[in-house]
């Protein structure tokens, strides 16, 4: 599929998200496109990750680029040098001179001082570090390769290296986990000097195909009951509001002006491109992918490697703003859908606004429709009206 056609670039933005699909060890709750034990291939995978850059290299160059996203498998896995490659590459190719988030995901145990300082001199200025626990029994339990005080250690490196934008991820509903634990986790990490600028608490979803399900199947552990799992998330959302921290999107909080820009932009349904094997895009109306399978990315051409998923029309379009935009605490901004759309979302969707605000699950004012407290919990039912 070629890109650049027909389509006014100038003055557009655009994140970039970048997929590193090497890991360690999976995850047993992970069903995202990892190859563990192949870091061999980093190289070429990174050199056939830059060709694919320089293939797109019309777009990027009329783009201004706001954010870029350095996501996994486990980017801090794979030699930094190649981190510094991409970054650079995209630098090279965008209009900018200033992208004003960069970050990088990383797992404690895989970080070393000299790859911080490498992400420092590639321009990355933000860090989300995979703990998802203090508990350690719990992190070996999930399949986690590192121990609580090894995210420690991470966390004082990253500081002292310079890091001042810091996302730290938690989970909760995980086998066995109590509010104690929770309990436990939030106090450590809001005890950190100086706390993370950014707390990502995602709930555990047993996915098809991973141990988590075979485990569950086999009933060698027990998961919270919906109940818990929702008080398990409402202690989350208290505690961290009382710690100074804003609840901006449903699994997301941030002290001031720390919110996610890449992450935010595609809630607001903003373009961006992804790059490297089983990465998604958006752009020009049009949901696509890369292929999943690493042999295939690297040895097939561009044109093969990309599968468009979805060719949207308008109507499809104003659905999607509309439960991308629910996922944020303030919500669908009425003058936004209308400045985009050039309607009244309150009138378009009038009869599911009405049978939701009827449930309790959204409030309306003069220029917010959002979730209620009860429409926090029960999200996927108000997602489902604007499939």
């Amino acid at each position: 599929m070629m890109l650049e056609r027909n389509v006014i670039l100038m003055e557009r933005e655009l994140g970039i998200y970048v997929h590193i699909p090497f890991c360690i060890k999976k995850c047993a709750y992970c069903d995202f496109i990892s190859y563990p034990n192949k870091l061999e291939m980093q190289k070429t995978y990174v050199d056939k990750m830059l060709e694919e850059m320089d293939n797109s290299k019309k777009i990027i160059g009329k783009c201004n680029i706001t954010s870029i996203y350095i996501g996994g498998g486990t980017p801090s896995a794979i030699d930094s040098e190649l981190i510094k490659k991409i970054v650079f590459k995209i630098k090279e190719l965008e209009r900018n001179s200033f992208v004003q988030e960069v970050t990088i995901e990383v797992n404690p145990g895989t970080v070393t001082q000299q790859k911080l300082n490498d992400y420092i001199e590639a321009g990355i200025n933000r860090l989300s570090i995979g703990l998802q626990s203090t508990n350690d029994n719990l992190l070996r339990l999930i399949g986690r390769i590192h121990t609580y005080q090894e995210f420690l250690k991470t966390y004082e490196m990253a500081v002292n290296t310079g890091f001042k934008n810091i996302n730290v991820d938690l989970m909760i509903g995980l086998p066995n986990q109590t509010i104690g634990d929770i309990k436990e986790s939030i106090d450590k990490i809001t005890s950190l000097n100086p706390m993370p600028q950014h707390i990502s608490v995602y709930s555990l979803i047993v996915e098809p195909n991973t141990l988590m399900e075979k485990w569950v199947n086999e009933e060698k552990f027990d998961l919270p009951l919906d109940e818990e799992e929702r008080n398990q998330y409402a202690y989350v959302k208290n505690i961290l509001e009382q710690k100074g921290y804003k609840h901006y999107e449903i699994s997301n909080f941030s002290l001031p002006g720390k919110q996610a820009i890449h992450n935010t932009n595609c809630w607001e349904q903003k373009e961006y491109l992804g790059f490297g094997a089983a990465a998604h895009s958006y752009f020009d109306m049009k949901r696509f992918s890369n292929t999943d399978s690493l042999h295939k990315y690297l040895s097939e051409s561009f044109e093969k490697i990309r599968i468009i998923d979805e060719v949207q029309n308008i109507e499809e379009q104003e659905k999607e703003f509309m439960m991308l935009g629910l996922r944020k605490i303030d919500g669908v901004k009425i003058d936004a859908f209308k400045n985009k759309f050039g309607k009244n979302p309150i009138f378009l969707f009038r009869k599911e606004i009405q049978k939701l605000v009827e449930q309790g699950l959204l409030e309306v004012d003069l220029n917010q429709i959002r979730l209620t407290r009860k429409g926090l919990d029960l999200a996927n039912i108000v997602w489902e009206e604007f499939v």
